[in-house]
């Protein structure tokens, strides 16, 4: 498989939310004891500059007291960035006929569908991820047609 770490990128707006903000989220999105078996899927933030490492190592330690366990995820410079080959891409969402359609109309282009916060969204809602409450909050920015819409209520509602 190579010397890679499967991993995700977040471009954030500081004005909406903060580092430490996305850091809380992290912690509570997986679980921080867990060994890593392998470098593929190892628990890590990567930083791009030396505020975030602080920020990062100061969050880890207060997660391993709130726990009382020693935490396994690690905390590494970011060295490079490689998107995933286009068949790793929205792929929960490549398997909804419906709502690719969508998308295909809103983003003619594959690489504009990638580069999608909406296409992110929808991606997350179809892998049954996200609230009935936060759909009747964004749903009017997603761009869907009116059929669009019903079948991602639809979903989120299973």
């Amino acid at each position: 498989m190579g010397d890679h770490t499967e991993t995700v990128q977040v471009d954030y707006d500081p004005n909406r939310i903060s580092y430490t903000q996305l850091l809380d989220i992290f912690w509570a999105s997986h679980q921080p004891t867990s060994r890593n078996w392998s470098r593929q899927y190892m628990n890590v933030i990567f930083y791009h500059n030396e505020r975030q490492r602080e920020l990062a190592l100061a969050s880890k330690t207060k997660v391993a007291q709130q726990m009382g366990r020693e935490v396994q995820t690690e905390v590494l410079p970011l060295r490079s960035f490689t998107m995933a080959e286009d068949y790793h891409q929205k792929y929960i969402l490549k398997g909804h006929r419906v709502l690719k359609d969508e998308l295909a109309r809103i983003y003619p282009k594959h690489t504009d569908i990638v580069a999608s916060t909406a296409a992110a969204r929808l991606n997350g809602y179809v892998d049954g991820h996200g609230s009935v409450e936060q759909l009747q909050r964004e749903i009017d920015q997603l761009g869907l047609s009116v059929n669009g819409r019903r079948v991602l209520e639809g979903l989120v509602r299973k």
